[in-house]
């Protein structure tokens, strides 16, 4: 089973989520893609597996990974402050892997019922929907 964590701007919601992610999967590979490097950097001291950077990593990883985790942005063209490329938001839509997205209400995308959600709560809710995914999935490759 192979996990891909996508963020940008600073990686911070990435960081937490591979953390996490790495602390209740250790053996299930958990890979790192940024919208830039900082986010990658960021993500990859957190313990994932392997990281990379932009667009093309965007598009090579949501074709291989079972599971996609990341801010609703990833979805969106133009989001996270211009990060996302169109092609990149396609990518990610266009996967056959389970998209695990969280709800965070910036650049003009907002999810009506969770403005109450802080981001640890949002990362935590995240993360146990991919364990859960995960466990119910494993074996079955």
């Amino acid at each position: 089973m192979r996990i891909m964590v996508v963020d940008g701007q600073g990686g911070k919601l990435g960081r937490m989520l591979i953390e996490q992610l790495k602390a209740r999967l250790p053996e299930t590979e958990v890979m790192a893609v940024g919208t830039n490097s900082i986010a990658t950097a960021t993500m990859l001291k957190a313990g994932a597996d392997a990281g990379a950077t932009g667009e093309n990593p965007v598009a090579v990883g949501a074709a291989r990974a079972d599971v996609i985790v990341g801010p609703v942005g990833i979805v969106i063209a133009d989001a996270l402050w211009g990060e996302v490329t169109a092609a990149m938001a396609n990518a990610v839509a266009r996967s056959h892997a389970r998209k695990i997205l969280l709800p965070y209400n910036k650049c003009d995308v907002v999810v009506v019922g969770t403005q109450g959600m802080t981001p640890a709560e949002a990362v935590a809710a995240a993360v146990e929907q991919t364990v859960n995914y995960v466990q119910e999935h494993q074996g079955k490759e």
